[in-house]
């Protein structure tokens, strides 16, 4: 309705040009119709926005004990589970690292950076991403076909 309503204001004062170029023209004697309507109106639903999700995007961290060695608990937060994309990435490690500074070794990175980009899409629902020091540190073709757990997987100690 508004477009129709602008058509038909240009038609009526002559076009969108400057008025130089118009004083030239002859002027032909028209008449404009409004444009009808239908009986049918669509209505409009808007796309609910996408949800914003920012830091922190880790809750805590726990150490545990697995058969295989020591195993750091990563508890992402509700923004850690469903934000998209990598430039997370680096402040979620930071998050992990000022939670416990012995995370910050050899291959720790590695597994939690498998984990945020495939983890939380395969299992979104798991509980923690565990990391362990003991894991060879691999490349990333490795860790990704080892499922982020290079060295095999991680059992618990009852």
């Amino acid at each position: 309705m508004v477009a129709v309503g602008l058509v038909l204001a240009v038609l009526t004062i002559g076009g969108c040009g400057d008025e130089t170029a118009s004083a030239g023209r002859s002027t032909m004697n028209t008449t404009t119709t409004p444009a009808t309507t239908s009986s049918t109106t669509t209505a409009f639903t808007p796309t609910p926005a996408e949800p914003v999700y920012g830091a922190p995007f880790i809750d805590r961290v726990e150490w545990t004990a697995t058969e295989q060695g020591p195993s750091l608990q990563v508890f992402p937060t509700e923004a850690g589970r469903n934000v998209q994309g990598e430039t997370e990435l680096d402040p979620a490690w930071a998050e992990v690292v000022a939670l416990d500074p012995t995370a910050d070794s050899p291959g720790m990175r590695e597994q939690f950076a498998c984990h945020w980009r495939f983890a939380r899409i395969v299992a979104p629902d798991k509980t923690s991403w565990n990391l362990e020091p003991w894991r060879p540190v691999v490349t990333d073709e490795e860790m990704i076909a080892s499922r982020c757990n290079p060295g095999g997987a991680e059992e618990q100690i009852p």
